[in-house]
């Protein structure tokens, strides 16, 4: 058993704790340590107006814009048995508190670890893992729409053993309003995740990494009427029991990440696969189709409708040789809606915006200037399914370019 233990636990990565939004820069005791990154970029729209994943909407009348995307500064402290982190975004739009928790541990073992506050929900792999390290602009379109802005407040366990470093899990309980709102109702939100890491295998050239998540919670009904779907429609369903009901908004999701390093280059695979329940609303000229899916800020005042979605993304990544160079390239797709096809969506059955399904090519390149300095050109065309929506007959002119420059200290 011993022997296993010792082969297990010698082919383990080792990640710098950066990379992971719920954790201090260090846990090793140490007073307030400074660290962050600054993103500023420009961006070109295939026409005006346009609503975007990639660092919001378009002004009404303009397709081209400069932009802060983030200006991260992160603050924390570690003593022998715990940590707090705080970490604010100040862009053109004003500052917004991102992180805020205090995590504890016992002081001779750091294999549970307990978070309480302001941290991100611990889904899969690209919610948690820093955007001032990943290599694609963005994160997967689904996620964006399901858990914006990646936080919730709650509280959360971890168990990391020492003794099998490759194993990793957590589970949480948040308010499921997300990282700017006060819990609009009494429920409770439950988010558990298994990872797995192996690392140096095949002659010490591969990394495997491989989990699962799934998430439970609730919506609460406003209104008496609920929207359903019913032989090929929307059915309304309506009572005055519907006030005060609570609608169950439930993902599961699967993860994998690869990485071989060849003679080339080092090569790297990344997929995510998330499918479940949503409870959303109906698109109208207030909400437009990509908000309809949106996980709720606050108590919706409008009618649910309960949509079963699926959603993934692929990420890859090939160094060029010894250069300073990454080509990167992408592929998600977000289907808020996978029981009504493309056809049917704008006929007599209660089908709105909000139920179209978009997929995403994304590529480019990276340039690491310096190891604090990275430039990222990178190009997505989007799709949308055709459908009898007058807006969406055909492909929306919303493909976008962005020319990114980072500084991470």
């Amino acid at each position: 058993m011993r022997k296993i233990l010792f082969i297990l636990t010698s082919i383990i990565p080792h990640f710098g704790l950066a990379q992971n939004n719920n954790a201090p820069s260090t846990y090793d005791p140490h007073e307030i340590a400074i660290t962050g990154y600054l993103q500023t970029q420009y961006q070109k729209g295939q026409s005006a107006g346009i609503n975007s994943w990639s660092g919001g909407d378009f002004a009404k009348n303009s397709d081209e814009r400069f932009m802060i995307r983030r200006g991260r500064l992160k603050i924390d402290r570690a003593d022998k048995f715990s940590s707090i982190v705080f970490q604010i975004d100040a862009t053109q739009n004003g500052l917004t508190l991102m992180d805020a928790f205090i995590q504890f541990h016992q002081p001779n073992s750091k294999d549970l670890r307990f978070t309480v506050g302001l941290f991100n929900r611990p889904f899969g792999y690209s919610i948690v893992y820093s955007s001032g390290y990943r290599d694609f602009p963005e994160r997967a379109r689904v996620f964006q729409t399901l858990m914006p802005r990646e936080r919730d407040i709650g509280a959360m366990i971890s168990y990391h053993p020492s003794k099998l470093k490759f194993i990793n899990g957590d589970l949480a309980v948040v308010n499921g309003s997300g990282h700017t709102a006060r819990d609009y109702d009494s429920k409770k939100d439950i988010i558990g995740n298994l990872g797995f890491r192996f690392d140096r295998l095949v002659n010490k050239r591969l990394h495997v990494g491989f989990g699962g998540s799934a998430y439970a919670g609730s919506v609460r009904s406003d209104t008496e009427n609920y929207f359903s779907y019913e032989n090929g429609r929307y059915v309304k369903n309506t009572g005055a029991d519907n006030v005060n009901w609570y609608a169950k908004r439930n993902y599961y999701g699967l993860n994998i990440q690869l990485q071989y390093d060849n003679n080339f280059g080092a090569t790297s695979l990344k997929a995510e696969y998330i499918a479940g329940r949503q409870p959303g609303v109906a698109s109208s000229s207030a909400i437009t189709g990509f908000a309809a899916s949106t996980s709720f800020g606050a108590q919706p005042t409008t009618d649910l409708y309960l949509r079963d979605f699926s959603g993934y993304y692929f990420w890859i990544t090939q160094k060029i040789a010894k250069t300073k160079f990454t080509a990167i390239m992408a592929f998600d797709m977000y289907d808020p809606n996978r029981q009504i096809s493309d056809a049917e969506i704008g006929l007599d059955n209660n089908t709105s915006a909000g139920d179209i399904k978009f997929s995403t090519i994304g590529y480019g390149l990276t340039y690491l200037l310096n190891p604090r300095l990275k430039l990222t050109i990178y190009n997505e065309n989007i799709v949308n399914d055709n459908t009898l929506m007058p807006q969406y007959t055909a492909d929306v002119e919303d493909d976008i370019f962005t020319a990114r420059l980072q500084y991470r200290w």
